[in-house]
C-alpha cells in the first residue's frame, strides 16, 4: 500500500472546513494562532494539523 501524502487545502477551504469566516482564518493569522504555511503569497493548511490544534484547546484562547 503506498502513502499519499495529505495534500495542502487553501484558506477558503479550511474555513469552510471549520466553518467560520474566510475573515476568521486572515485574523488568526496576524495572531500567529492557526497552524498555517505561506507559500508565495498563499497561506496553505494540513487538515490534520488544524483538526489537531482544534482539539486541543488552543483555538478557544484566541482573543
Amino acid at each position: 500500500m503506498t502513502h499519499v501524502p495529505e495534500k495542502w487545502s487553501s484558506l477558503e477551504e479550511i474555513a469552510e472546513h471549520l466553518g467560520v469566516s474566510k475573515d476568521s482564518i486572515r485574523n488568526w493569522i496576524k495572531k500567529d494562532a492557526i497552524p498555517y504555511r505561506r507559500i508565495g503569497k498563499q497561506f496553505k493548511f494540513k487538515v490534520s494539523v488544524v483538526d489537531a490544534w482544534v482539539d486541543s484547546g488552543k483555538s478557544a484562547e484566541i482573543e
